[in-house]
């Protein structure tokens, strides 16, 4: 059998050609212990904190505790067919979630798994977890308000695109309601709305779909959710999550709002997993870096500049104080934080005032940077009105003869208290608020019964709507408060009181 030479030398020289000298090389080390959310691995001695690795049951973990013979690793998923002995392989890359129009109106958990069954997320964009706030230099002040629809809240605490506002306040006294009714005003506002549950049981979380879904606000918005049945690392990462896909919207030049519901529940499941690591505990048994876990994610909410497109992310963080102690460790932490509070207090709210918002605590650090001229003009001396009322209310619960002015100071204060009331999910327009609270805060409602200012109010609006229409559209495409509107809205409302007919409710 003859071979041909030149035929074998051609065959080597194609092969060599041909191959392929890459070595795939991963590095594995091996489950020592686990449990709890957390392992401890043996062997990965090049991992980098915060890079993620495999498991073989296909869960994902992180590397938390990086130390001298062995990684901690929380675990984000099933942590319960994880054994001792069992290989980890390190995967070189940073957590990312998935991102873009695709999480829009869907329901998923902090990895972007769905949780709705509306099958896989379909999205070619994803981003990074964690990222470092953009700096001052990339930044600029908030000036464009963000309109919640509440009265009390667009008067005395606005809050604007790019700020971060708390809601702070005792379990059960409407902190969510506000959350939810500002989410449900950004109805074709433009801005895309991501809400966060942490912690919270899992029938909480689908009576908020169900609300967002009733009132067509799930066009706009994503849940991710974290119940508490869910493990400790996939609570503390889900408010990241929900940042980074908030971040997508706000780099190429949109609006977003993102509320954190709550924040003191992450911050306790992070104290677990940091107890479980063996990190020394500070005050409260939390970790040393509990403040750096908020403030890094509360950074990431800002105003870009026009040269970075303009783009914002608003956040609402809510935290649940226990029997109104403002000055704990973590409430202390994230008011330092924010750019301002919304303290829902609990006798208000049983005593039907809702939202129970407490005017003299709450404040908003943007202040009237973000309203409108109408609104500044008409809410501006609300505040320090409804303080001296409350001074009042409490000196004329003593029972003392009270001179006329004194006594129609404590009329209109009444008045006002029940102007500011609103019913849930209804948030109302900008121009609808300054009819009202100019209503209120001028003596024409004086002569309406405290009783009947709600009723009042609500026919009102629904008779300006009906007769005088252009003065809401006016007040829209111009929201000053000139001598004319003036003259309009008073003329209006003197209108509707002479056909209003005072006791037939």
């Amino acid at each position: 059998m003859k071979f041909n030479s030149d035929e074998i030398a051609s065959v080597l020289q194609a092969e060599i050609e041909q191959f392929d000298s890459k070595i795939d090389v991963r590095e594995v080390g091996t489950v020592l212990e686990v449990g709890d959310g957390i392992a401890r691995v043996y062997g990965l001695s090049g991992v980098m904190a915060g890079e993620m690795v495999e498991f073989p049951n296909g869960s994902i973990g992180l590397a938390f505790n990086l130390e001298e013979n062995s990684v901690g690793v929380i675990i984000l998923g099933d942590y319960l067919t994880i054994e001792e002995g069992d290989e980890v392989k390190a995967l070189g890359t940073l957590l990312s979630v998935p991102a873009g129009e695709a999480v829009v109106g869907r329901v998923l958990d902090p990895l972007g798994n769905p949780l709705d069954g509306k099958g896989p997320v379909q999205s070619d964009v994803t981003r990074p977890v964690e990222i470092i706030a953009t700096g001052v230099a990339e930044r600029k002040p908030v000036t464009e308000p963000l309109q919640t629809g509440i009265k009390a809240i667009d008067s005395m605490t606005p809050i604007g695109r790019g700020q971060r506002e708390l809601i702070i306040g005792d379990r059960k006294t409407g902190k969510t309601a506000i959350a939810i009714d500002a989410i449900l005003n950004q109805k074709g506002q433009g801005v895309k709305c991501f809400y966060v549950a942490i912690g919270q049981k899992d029938s909480a979380v689908a009576s908020v779909v169900d609300v967002l879904e009733r009132y067509g606000a799930m066009e706009y918005t994503t849940v991710i959710a974290a119940g508490a049945s869910s493990p400790a690392p996939l609570q503390y990462i889900a408010p990241y999550a929900g940042t980074a896909m908030a971040e997508h919207f706000m780099f190429n030049g949109g609006h977003a709002l993102v509320v954190y519901d709550d924040l003191s529940k992450q911050a306790t499941a992070y104290r677990q997993m940091s107890l479980l690591m063996r990190r020394p505990p500070g005050r409260e048994a939390y970790p040393g870096d509990v403040f750096y876990c908020h403030s890094r994610l509360l950074e990431r909410s800002s105003k870009l500049s026009d040269e970075l497109g303009g783009g914002s992310i608003t956040s609402l963080p809510i935290i649940e104080t226990l029997e109104g102690e403002v000055s704990a460790y973590i409430p202390t932490n994230v008011i330092s934080i924010t750019d301002g509070q919304i303290y829902v207090q609990p006798d208000l709210f049983f005593s039907g005032v809702r939202p129970a918002m407490n005017p003299g605590i709450s404040v908003s650090r943007v202040g009237g940077a973000a309203q409108t001229k109408a609104m500044k003009k008409v809410s501006g001396g609300l505040r320090l009105q409804l303080a001296a009322f409350r001074a009042l209310e409490a000196f004329a619960q003593l029972g003392t003869d009270l001179d006329a002015t004194t006594q129609k100071e404590l009329d209109r204060g009444y008045r006002m208290v029940e102007l500011l009331k609103q019913p849930q999910y209804q948030p109302l327009s900008v121009a609808e608020q300054v009819v009202s609270i100019y209503a209120g805060t001028n003596g024409l409602l004086d002569d309406v019964p405290v009783k009947e200012v709600q009723q009042f109010e609500r026919e009102m609006l629904d008779f300006i709507h009906g007769k005088h229409e252009s003065l809401f559209s006016d007040l829209t495409a111009k929201p000053e408060l000139s001598d004319e509107i003036v003259e309009r809205i008073v003329a209006a409302v003197n209108e509707f009181k002479s056909i209003y007919q005072v006791g037939e409710r």
